[in-house]
């Protein structure tokens, strides 16, 4: 196989990534990475010393591709199918990577503080971080229900980058500090993207490992779809 995909099922990263591939179906080996288990970390680490996934190793052009912004735009520079996730026009170009920072620095950073706490030992967590983290999340949420009271995606009615980096921020972002009433738009747009047949595919196969992430409420999946091995 010539790609393939280091990653692990539950982390929203590698969620963002597999999205634009399940989008596009584009062929990969799934490798899983287990950083507790002591050969495949060596394995991983030796690829990519910082161990941070997901990792995308395209074995034709003898490249290693890290980030998951980055990797979703390797992809559509060298394995183009479809409609790009970076729109080819100069305005929407920047405008939808501008959003896809935007859902991985405002929503994806502060939802991951929070979990990150709960994981702490007793005594070294952190409740001022953790206050500041939901007040950045309660005006990230804020600004997205006015940038989504009209479009179907996040850059109107096509699905972009943009739409891959949101799909796991929100979804996990809902579990630790829940969208209310105040939020009805970006809620709408949660389920529209969790009804999208590649982040519903993503979400079934991670359905196994929910139980390890410290979530406020359990996720709710409407439509698990039976995933099909690449």
């Amino acid at each position: 196989m010539t790609l393939k995909l280091y990653y692990h099922p539950l982390a929203s990263y590698c969620h963002k990534v597999l999205i634009a591939l399940y989008e596009h179906d584009i062929a990969f080996e799934p490798i899983l990475v287990d950083l507790g288990d002591e050969k495949s970390s060596a394995e991983f680490r030796a690829l990519w010393p910082l161990a941070k996934f997901p990792v995308l190793r395209d074995e034709a052009r003898n490249c290693t591709v890290a980030e998951s912004t980055v990797i979703i735009e390797y992809l559509d520079a060298y394995h183009p199918v479809g409609t790009p996730f970076v729109p080819a026009h100069g305005d929407l170009a920047w405008q939808t990577r501008m959003w896809d920072r935007f859902y991985d620095l405002y929503i994806q950073e502060p939802m991951q503080k929070i979990v990150g706490d709960r994981l702490r030992p007793a005594g070294r967590t952190d409740p001022f971080g953790v206050e500041q983290a939901i007040g950045q999340l309660g005006r990230s949420y804020t600004m997205i229900e006015t940038r989504v009271k009209s479009n179907s995606w996040a850059m109107g009615d096509t699905f972009t980058l943009a739409d891959c980096a949101a799909a796991p921020a929100l979804f996990y972002a809902n579990t630790v500090v829940p969208l209310d009433a105040e939020h009805k738009n970006t809620r709408a747009y949660l389920d529209r993207l969790m009804a999208r047949p590649s982040f519903a595919r993503v979400l079934d196969e991670a359905q196994p490992y929910f139980g390890l992430f410290p979530m406020e409420r359990k996720p709710q999946v409407s439509r698990p779809v039976r995933a099909v091995s690449q």
